[in-house]
């Protein structure tokens, strides 16, 4: 239903795509964690300025940074873009870091406005941080040499030989674009143009394009002269695809359809033909899994918060008052956090979430515990046992054996004491089909 709603409002409202008559630029926003909505936008709107015949494409940065592979193929699609990509860090406060430095260097032209700043590039790698890496020694002499393990030096070296050649491509500051991969630095946005790492800082889109007139810029098809004066841009906005990749791609929407399609297919297999159980959960597992597909997903948490599920469920099963459902709780836990990589900008779990669906679980462990202690205190109502201490009626009285009445039923009765018709008795013991009873105390 909410895809569906989704699909009527995109086709409702206007459109998503920028009409290519009457203009001859795009300004192309690129806001908040780098994911696999912002590059499938960013990509298609370029491809799409290229074919209105655009002549100029200005991408607005504030990012955090984001994943590795979004941002590759965002670089990719400037590279080979036929319209000229300016980059432009604003407004004022706004930043371009960790994969906001690598499109910055990959533009054609690199701007920013005051009070903005741009570096730490430094590659994170799952179940770590920049900040984690440690000197490591040499294999020869011993001594310190490289940081990190062994992966992580070559995911250091990859990134840092990759911005280099962006920088030799557009002849920015080479030896700055290596120090803000290895060591995470940063500049604003005056130091950046001194340094020789941006073309220019302005104030505003305004002085921006005044700044681009006359510019000449390299493209894959040779040089360009670009004309902004009078240049009229317009916003290319995401539509409703976009809008519905960037919400199932958000770590805590990815988590909850992942718990809603897991519980929904154990639902439905506990209650056969119930149906709407296993239609969302289905559906929603589907939805988390190509989301995790998309991002940076420690399959070790995701195995842990699967068998953390399911040792809560064994709980109700195989009461083991507490020891199945409490381990369920803690690989939950754990898996929650192991799951998606901290490090990665705007693509971790919220701790809040994880503590809510910690704490849920919890309280459906002690409901259980609560439920099978209580059950088992209770006195037995069923079979031999079910019959001792319960009442039964004599049919006739008599001194050793007789007939008696319990639960509807003729039972034959044996008594050590003299009874009477129609004397209310207390079974003691069960001996097959006969029953010791005794007369019961007022």
């Amino acid at each position: 239903m909410f895809a569906v709603l989704l699909l009527l409002a995109g086709s409702l409202a206007p459109g998503g795509r920028a009409d290519s008559q009457g203009s001859s630029g795009v300004l192309l926003p690129v806001s908040g964690p780098i994911g696999p909505a912002t590059s499938e936008f960013f990509v298609r709107t370029l491809g799409e300025a290229a074919e209105q015949g655009a002549s100029l494409v200005v991408v607005t940065i504030d990012t955090p940074g984001g994943l590795d592979s979004s941002m590759h193929d965002m670089v990719q699609a400037i590279l080979a873009s036929s319209v000229p990509v300016v980059a432009y860090v604003s407004p004022s406060g706004a930043r371009a870091a960790s994969a906001g430095t690598f499109l910055v260097y990959a533009s054609h032209v690199a701007a920013m406005a005051p009070a903005t700043n741009l570096g730490a590039a430094t590659p994170i790698q799952i179940g770590g941080s920049g900040s984690d890496l440690q000197p490591a020694k040499d294999e020869k002499d011993g001594q310190s040499g490289e940081p990190g393990t062994a992966l992580e030096r070559k995911s250091v070296n990859d990134a840092v030989a990759y911005i280099r050649g962006l920088a030799q491509l557009r002849g920015r500051n080479i030896e700055w674009a290596e120090t803000a991969v290895r060591i995470g630095a940063s500049l604003p946005a005056d130091e950046a143009l001194a340094a020789g790492v941006v073309d220019m800082v302005e104030v505003d889109l305004a002085q921006l394009l005044q700044a681009l007139d006359g510019r000449t810029v390299k493209l894959q098809s040779g040089d360009v002269v670009l004309h902004t004066t009078g240049l009229l841009l317009r916003e290319a906005r995401p539509d409703w695809r976009t809008e519905l990749l960037s919400l199932i791609t958000n770590p805590n929407v990815a988590y909850l359809l992942m718990l809603i399609g897991i519980y929904g297919l154990l639902l439905e297999g506990l209650h056969p033909g119930t149906m709407v159980p296993g239609v969302v959960g289905a559906i929603s597992l589907l939805l988390a899994l190509f989301a995790f597909q998309v991002m940076s997903v420690n399959y070790a948490g995701l195995a842990l918060i699967g068998l953390g599920v399911l040792l809560i469920v064994a709980e109700t099963f195989v009461p083991s008052f507490g020891a199945l459902g409490l381990g369920g709780i803690v690989a939950f836990v754990i898996g929650s956090v192991m799951l998606l990589d901290e490090g990665v900008p705007g693509f971790s779990i919220a701790w809040q979430l994880i503590g809510a669906m910690g704490l849920a679980g919890a309280l459906v462990l002690l409901a259980i515990v609560t439920f099978a202690v209580r059950a088992r205190r209770r006195p037995v109502v069923t079979g031999t046992e079910g019959l001792l201490r319960e009442r039964a009626e004599a049919l006739q009285g008599f001194d050793r054996q007789g007939f008696v009445r319990v639960h509807g039923e003729t039972w034959s009765a044996t008594s050590h004491a003299p009874i009477h018709a129609g004397q209310w008795l207390r079974i003691t013991k069960v001996h097959g089909l006969t029953l010791e009873v005794e007369p019961e105390q007022d």
